[in-house]
């Protein structure tokens, strides 16, 4: 289904800059960063005017939904989201490498999420650039009335760190899903750009514990710098990394480890 942007969605949606000959030119950028990229490009086309009630969304998004639980081609009504067509333009321009399945599969699990998690809400989109997985976990424990110490011995601070410690991705997808419901029943939104890109690099085992590192900082980091009430946010600034030594993602606010 074609996904027509709206005028508000022009700024999110923006192509590479061009070249004196007018060619599109290709950003040589990681390519968790591009995964990261075709998420929020898709997921900011569609969450405003799903937003609006526009049918082309809704039903969009309950197609989305029908994929949550299962691999990427394992729904055939979901074979050509734009999504994956936004993936496999970004990637053809990005040089060769040896893991489209691993790209494919962060995508996926990261837009079938987020439709799981705006289901029927309308107040807000779900998706928010700078929410992390850490800092929504936070803010989730302080949205049920937790606060303090006791954040630390919560029990949804306990599903958090099931997460970082699956060994598998359906594993993975099963926790995530899990804090995604609990999420969506508090109104707590998250970045699923940047979940994209941190999924992509945990399929790769030599940066899985990387991944599992900065999950643990987005929580710990929360405690000091909470935004709003019950939602606190991921670092001071727009796109600051939590890890010192890494560099942020300037489009998406993901992180740069392993360059």
């Amino acid at each position: 289904m074609t996904i027509t942007p709206t005028a508000a969605d022009t700024e999110a949606d923006a192509s590479p800059p061009l070249k004196n000959g007018g060619e599109q030119e290709t950003e040589r950028l990681p390519v968790h960063r591009l995964v990261s990229r075709a998420t929020g490009r898709y997921i900011a086309r569609i969450q405003p005017q799903y937003l609006a009630d526009r049918p082309h969304a809704v039903s969009e998004l309950a197609r989305l939904r029908r994929g949550v639980g299962k691999r990427a081609h394992e729904v055939e009504d979901l074979w050509g989201i734009e999504a994956m067509d936004d993936l496999a333009v970004l990637l053809k321009g990005s040089g060769e490498f040896s893991r489209p399945e691993d790209a494919e599969e962060a995508v996926f699990l990261a837009c079938t999420l987020w439709a799981l998690h705006q289901q029927s809400g309308r107040d807000q989109g779900m998706h928010q650039r700078n929410q992390n997985l850490g800092g929504a976990v936070r803010a989730l424990i302080r949205a049920q009335g937790t606060a303090g110490e006791d954040e630390e011995g919560s029990p949804l601070r306990k599903r958090l760190v099931r997460i970082g410690t699956a060994e598998s991705l359906d594993s993975v997808a099963v926790r995530l899903r899990e804090i995604v419901l609990l999420l969506r029943d508090a109104k707590v939104p998250l970045d699923y750009a940047r979940l994209a890109g941190q999924l992509y690099r945990w399929q790769h085992r030599p940066d899985r514990a990387g991944v599992q590192r900065e999950w643990g900082r987005e929580f710990h980091l929360a405690a000091a710098t909470a935004g709003k009430k019950g939602r606190p946010t991921a670092s001071g600034t727009d796109g600051e990394a939590i890890d010192r030594t890494l560099a942020a993602d300037e489009e998406y606010g993901g992180y740069a480890a392993g360059e």
